[in-house]
């Protein structure tokens, strides 16, 4: 191998290969030295090559440990920035892991949780359903237990009191057989006495008499034998007294009778004859006596005085017990305006139509002119207008309102019922709404005059209007009636106070008037009073959350006008009656008085709702439903209470859940949660239109006498309008309250009936209220 062959296989290649590993530009510096030993040739050149390659090796070497290096810092480098996406990733999806176990977890429990509430709920509304249950069993035996031992015990009562009334009576007689005995032997002495005595009289008158004309002939005799111009003066007589100056007189002298000479005395009156003394008038010092009629009776109209807001004078107050019935022993003693109200009979209604019947009739009403009742046993008119007629005329009455009732059918054109409040009203020739406005905001900002107490109601003044009996505008007789208004009213009296409420008679029917403002001042926070002209009052209540209650009232506590206006002035009418001038009307009358009979045209499922019979109704939709008849025009408050014919108006719910034990106005809370529907109706009603209002009425059942049941059923109605308040929050103001007693039964009869004492709450917002100002 030659030299040249050598140095190619020893350096030329070597070169050539680490110029593969290195870079172009190292390569070619490594491949110069080769080309030049090729060319040069010679011992020199292999040394030289032989450097370079040394050279060349070392520069390749210590490149290829930089590279080396490098390499090796790049993939630490990336494997440090792998490790670093890696732990970085691993603690993301951990993250992610704890949190979606986190999450899972946290649902898990919150199902569990509401499963557990769902499960305790339900078990707790099981408990309270059966304590409910259980209370009520307890509350309905010891209930019938109670009533089982009254009734025992008021038997007893009534044959202990009867025996001791029968025991006394025969003493009393006995007594009173021996006193008029001793009167009779008494009076018959002393009138013999007395015929002595007048005879002796009128002999002694009979003397003096005759004396008297002798004297009287002998004084005649002389003035005849006088001259003319002369006077002749009797012997013992004074010339001035005889004889008087021209043109005088003798002077007269009060004349001495004889009987006052001998000292006797008049002649005895036909009274002393009888042994009989005048009744002696004493009255105490200090004090006028009291005006008579007959005997010892007080002229009508010396009312009983009120103290404060309608309170009674202190020791006036009536206990209560039963239904209606006073504590024996507490009764107060009758006065001219406390007299017994005459208890006419209740004139008997024999209805003989079956059952089938009445059931046909209560599902369309509108194909019958009779008297529609509930198909119950001995179930009373459902119209509360066609109750009043039941009572003061009985069968009769129904007769005339069925003929009254056919001859409206035959006149009456095809109108349907109204479809809402407007269309009620739409036969009202109204005023326009800036007068209307102008009005009501005239009365909430008239200028008044500030008092410091709230005033004090006086006593419905009445007229005269008619002497006769009234049905539907046709005169028929004194004893029956139709729309119950027999107008021959002559005054109010007031017939006895209880607390805050007042019984007032008016002709032979008797009222309850409340005092509503100790419950409409509930959670005030400032309430005042201003005096307004024509005997007006103005209150205004001050709410919490900024919104006011201004109630404007005439001098006999009737309702006026009353609005809600919220913080930013917004005003809600609730109660307005535009003023009429019809001249002088009594301030209590039934204007129902002006209306036909009225014709129910719709199914009395849908006129009446009985929360018992079906608690999952709509109330909602049945308290917003319009009236069933045309409303002729807008009526005051007071004239709805005392209207029945007004109030047949509009739909009512029955609160038959509701049953109050004998002679109470209390209401359980395991009864007023039954009534949670109706009031969630309400405050949606109220939701909608702050203004409406809402009419509760009292009843109660035929036991105990009037006058406690009246106030009985007005103390039932406020329990249940404090308790709409107090627990399901509807504002007092939208609530007027009514007692009327045993007026209007549910099921006809005279004993004890649980179904009677009960409370009706009716909407009548479109009878008090012009619809345009809603």
């Amino acid at each position: 191998m030659s030299i040249r062959s050598k140095l190619f296989a020893t350096v030329a290649l070597p070169v050539l290969s680490v110029s593969v590993a290195v870079p172009p530009a190292v390569a070619d510096n490594l491949m110069k030295p080769f080309e030049v030993a090729q060319e040069g040739g010679g011992q020199s050149e292999e040394e030289l090559l032989l450097q370079k390659q040394r050279q060349a090796e070392e520069e390749a070497a210590r490149q290829a440990a930089e590279q080396q290096k490098a390499a090796e810092e790049e993939a630490a480098r990336q494997a440090a920035e792998q490790q670093k996406a890696a732990e970085e990733e691993a603690a993301r999806q951990a993250a992610e892991q704890q949190k979606a176990a986190e999450e899972e977890a946290a649902r898990q429990a919150a199902e569990q949780q509401k499963a557990a509430e769902e499960e305790a709920a339900r078990q707790a509304a099981e408990q309270q359903k059966a304590a409910e249950e259980e209370a009520a069993r307890a509350a309905a035996e010891q209930q019938k237990a109670a009533e089982e031992e009254a009734t025992r015990q008021a038997a007893e009562q009534q044959k202990a009191a009867e025996e001791e009334a029968a025991r006394q009576a025969a003493e009393q007689q006995k007594a009173a057989d021996e006193q008029k005995a001793e009167e009779e032997q008494k009076a018959a002495e002393e009138q013999q006495k007395a015929a002595e005595q007048q005879k002796a009289a009128e002999d002694e008158a009979a003397r003096q008499a005759a004396e008297q004309q002798k004297a009287a002939e002998e004084q005649q005799k002389a003035a005849e034998q006088a001259q003319p111009g002369t006077c002749v003066v009797p012997e013992g007589q004074d010339a001035s007294t005889a004889c008087p100056p021209e043109g005088g007189k003798a002077a007269e002298q009060p004349a001495t009778t004889e009987e006052q000479k001998a000292g006797e005395q008049p002649p005895v009156t036909e009274e002393q004859k009888a042994g009989e003394q005048p009744a002696p008038t004493e009255t105490a010092p200090g004090t006028e006596p009291q005006p008579q009629t007959g005997e010892g009776q007080l002229v009508p109209g010396t009312e009983q005085p009120q103290t404060g807001e309608g309170q009674p004078v202190p020791g006036t107050e009536q206990p209560q017990t039963g239904e209606g019935q006073p504590v024996p022993g507490t009764e107060q003693p009758a006065t001219a305006e406390q007299q017994p109200q005459v208890q006419q009979p209740v004139p008997e209604v024999v209805d003989t139509r079956t059952e089938e019947e009445k059931v046909k009739i209560a599902e369309d009403p509108a194909a019958t002119d009779e008297t529609v009742v509930l198909p119950v046993e001995n179930g009373a008119a459902v119209l509360d207008s066609d109750k009043d007629a039941d009572n003061a005329g009985g069968n009769q009455a129904r007769e005339e309102r069925q003929k009254l009732r056919e001859e409206l059918r035959a006149k009456e054109e095809d109108a349907p019922a109204p479809a809402d409040d407007a269309a009620s009203q739409a036969a009202i020739t109204a005023e326009t709404p800036a007068d209307l406005t102008q009005k009501i905001e005239a009365n909430l900002n008239e200028k008044g005059t500030r008092v410091d107490e709230a005033p004090v109601f006086v006593v419905p003044e009445t007229t005269n209007i008619v002497n006769n009996t009234v049905i539907n505008n046709t005169v028929i007789n004194n004893n029956t009636t139709v729309n119950n208004v027999t107008n021959n009213i002559t005054e109010v009296k007031v017939v006895e106070q209880v607390d805050n409420r007042v019984i007032l008679g008016v002709g032979d029917q008797i009222f309850v008037r409340g005092d509503d403002r100790p419950r409409l001042r509930h959670d005030a926070e400032e309430t005042y009073y201003d005096e307004l002209p024509r005997g007006r009052t103005r209150e205004t209540i001050l709410r919490p959350g900024g919104y006011r209650i201004v109630t404007v009232y005439n001098r006999y506590g009737d309702i006026l006008q009353r609005s809600r206006v919220d913080r930013d002035g917004n005003e809600y009418l609730m109660i307005y009656a535009p003023e009429r001038d019809e001249g002088p009307r009594p301030a209590i009358i039934d204007v129902g008085y002006e209306l036909p009979p009225m014709r129910l045209r719709i199914p009395v499922s849908d006129y009446i709702a009985d929360v018992s019979d079906d608690p999952d109704r709509d109330y909602y939709e049945f308290l917003a439903e319009p009236p069933v008849e045309r409303v002729e025009r807008v009526y005051t408050m007071d004239e709805v209470r005392h209207s029945a014919r007004l109030r047949d108006k509009v739909r009512r719910i029955d609160l038959d859940t509701i049953t109050f034990p004998t002679g109470s106005a209390e209401v359980s809370m395991s009864q007023a949660k039954t009534m949670r529907k109706v009031a969630a109706a309400m405050e949606k009603v109220l939701a909608k239109d702050p203004g409406e209002t809402f009419f509760i009425e009292g009843h109660t059942d035929a036991v105990g006498s009037d006058r406690s049941n009246l106030v009985l059923s007005d103390k039932r109605a406020e329990s249940v309008a404090s308790l709409l308040t107090e627990v399901y929050g509807i504002p007092p103001e939208n609530l007027v309250t009514q007692g009327y007693g045993e007026r209007f039964l549910k099921v006809r009869t005279e004993e004890a009936e649980q179904q009677n004492r009960r409370v009706t709450i009716r909407r009548v917002t479109p009878l008090v209220r012009p619809v345009a100002q809603r």
